[in-house]
């Protein structure tokens, strides 16, 4: 049973991550045991997984957040072997665990891990063409799961449907063939939520434009990036020279 602590904890995880759900990623608790997180999780674009759904489960303790949980996945991927327990650095098989990481921050890291070609406990080695063949196949398989069509009802029909976030938020909108793209414009992804000198790596094409980071201290942050920081500049840039203008207009009608 949950303490209270790891009660009220999680159920604020579970409202921030239905505001703002992760890229690729969606997940609930179960209704009668708030530590039994299910997910899903999406494959990203220029991935393996590419149109993979992938349906696994994340353990909390009792004490959550001051120890880590377990994470195993009942999916097929051709990356981890199904109803076996992952080693990473968010899980109980390691002691790097950091209290100021949430259900979002352990599912981020999770799909990034899922990218990367890391051996370790849990994990299976295939070709890309077996994980492109798993991803095919993976719907199918998770609507025959029952928990899976319990948890997720709305996701269980014939058709496999999109997560809140497929990592589309900031994709430029689409333009005429006499209009150009902005170069500016970046691959939809993920980033790793650890510290630099975590085990997770990803490449440099899955960084979105948005990403969540970890400062030093530990805690989740979002780090901006793209249009939105250079728009700012430059209204501050106008603002600035607005007063630059009136200041001198000023000056001159003293002096005269």
């Amino acid at each position: 049973m949950a303490t209270k602590l790891a009660q009220k904890r999680l159920q604020k995880e579970f409202q921030a991550m239905e505001k703002s759900p992760p890229p690729f990623i969606y997940a609930r608790f179960e209704e009668k045991n708030i530590l039994d997180w299910h997910f899903i999780l999406r494959g990203p674009p220029d991935s393996p997984y590419t149109g993979g759904e992938y349906h696994g489960v994340i353990n909390f303790p009792s004490d959550y957040p001051f120890k880590p949980p377990d994470i195993k996945f009942f999916t097929p991927s051709g990356r981890f072997a199904p109803n076996q327990k992952i080693c990473m650095s968010m899980t109980s098989y390691d002691h790097s665990w950091n209290a100021a990481w949430s259900v979002a921050t352990i599912l981020t890291g999770l799909l990034s891990f899922m990218l990367s070609d890391e051996i370790t406990t849990g994990s299976v080695k295939t070709s890309v063409d077996e994980k492109k063949a798993l991803a095919k196949v993976s719907h199918a398989h998770n609507i025959q799961n029952k928990k899976f069509r319990d948890l997720f009802p709305e996701y269980s029909g014939p058709e496999m449907k999109d997560v809140p976030d497929m990592g589309q938020a900031d994709k430029p909108p689409a333009t005429s063939p006499v209009t150009s793209q902005s170069s500016d414009s970046a691959p939809n992804g993920i980033a790793d939520p650890r510290p630099t000198t975590g085990e997770v790596t990803t490449s440099s094409n899955m960084i979105p434009r948005t990403a969540v980071g970890v400062d030093p201290s530990g805690s989740a942050a979002i780090v901006p990036q793209g249009r939105g920081w250079q728009f700012l500049n430059l209204r501050w840039w106008a603002v600035a020279a607005f007063l630059a203008f009136v200041l001198s207009r000023l000056s001159t009608l003293g002096s005269a």
